[in-house]
């Protein structure tokens, strides 16, 4: 089963390109396992540590006392505030250090920490990762949580419209006041509009209003209040929604949902000690199921992730030729 065939939507476009992109989705992700302790093949997590202090002297480098720790602003809500609490608790007594969690005003400020080395773990999005080590490649991804609903590190991306605006299909969002996260969101951004330009919307062009909200919520929220007619979210969000009553079925539909897409992962700096990676990665792998999503979705613990389940999103980003963050 091909599970993450999201680059299919752009096959009639570039068929040469997206066939490398899904035989990339599929041998990745489909490799990918789920909740697990075990070390994969790239994980020797003091390998560059030690390589680069053989040729040290013997003078000791000093001690962390804390881990300032940058996450993605994709939820805004009490809920999140409080299970970013409960996780910081949670490594502080697991690790013995003080935890500080920031949560910067937008996505470009979080890509821009991780990448400058100004705090030493961030929670990213799939998109905001690929530029993050595009910058610096000194950075891996350590884990990612599992999705309760599917049981693996996958997600969905989702374009919700107000059918009372008179739509009912993709091609009725010309001239509509459509809304994304940012855009360097993954779900919020990059995926749907992929599959918007494979159905010759362009955005920027066609659309009577294009606006970033700045979070997963604030776009559900800006549709309820009839500030949007169409958004672009994580499926979490939206079902979150929904059951709350905030985005009724009888009001709001889903137009179109993504195949699978890899899950936010927690990207920490290869420079980090080997013995901090290590207590750090068997902190997150044995977390409580409950800490693990912090974006909306209902979680089932963390699983390991490496760099190259991130390809077919990186590939994705060339295709569309969105900027490399520099």
């Amino acid at each position: 089963m091909n599970y993450l065939s999201i680059f299919s939507i752009l096959k009639n476009r570039f068929p040469q390109t997206v066939m490398i992109v899904l035989l990339s989705l599929t041998i990745t992700l489909t490799n990918t396992g789920c909740r697990s302790t075990a070390q994969d093949d790239s994980a020797s997590l003091g390998k560059n540590v030690s390589n680069s202090s053989a040729n040290k002297t013997n003078q000791a480098e000093p001690q962390l006392t804390s881990i300032n720790i940058a996450m993605s602003p994709s939820q805004s809500s009490a809920e999140q505030k409080q299970k970013r609490q409960l996780l910081a608790n949670y490594l502080e007594e697991q690790l013995g250090l003080s935890v500080n969690i920031e949560i910067p005003p937008d996505y470009q400020t979080a890509i821009d920490l991780i990448a400058e080395d100004k705090v030493q773990m961030a929670y990213l999005g799939p998109l905001s990762y690929v530029q993050a080590r595009q910058r610096n490649f000194q950075l891996e991804p350590l884990v990612a949580y599992i999705d309760k609903r599917t049981g693996r590190p996958w997600y969905t991306s989702v374009i919700v419209a107000n059918s009372e605006k008179g739509i009912k299909e993709i091609a009725d969002l010309s001239g509509k006041r459509v809304g994304f996260v940012n855009p360097s969101s993954t779900s919020g951004y990059l995926v749907p509009v992929a599959h918007l330009k494979s159905n010759n919307i362009d955005p920027e062009q066609d659309f009577a209003e294009l606006k970033y909200t700045g979070s997963h919520n604030k776009n559900a929220a800006a549709l309820e209040s009839g500030e949007l007619d169409a958004i672009g979210i994580n499926k979490p969000t939206y079902l979150k929604a929904l059951k709350s009553g905030q985005l009724p079925s009888e009001k709001y539909q889903v137009l179109w949902e993504s195949d699978p897409i890899p899950n936010a992962p927690i990207v920490i700096s290869k420079q980090l000690p080997a013995d901090l990676k290590s207590n750090l990665q068997r902190a997150l792998i044995n977390a409580p199921q409950d800490l693990a999503a912090l974006s909306g979705a209902k979680s089932d613990g963390y699983t390991l992730v490496q760099d190259r389940d991130y390809e077919p999103i990186r590939n994705l980003q060339k295709i569309l030729e969105i900027e490399t963050v520099e």
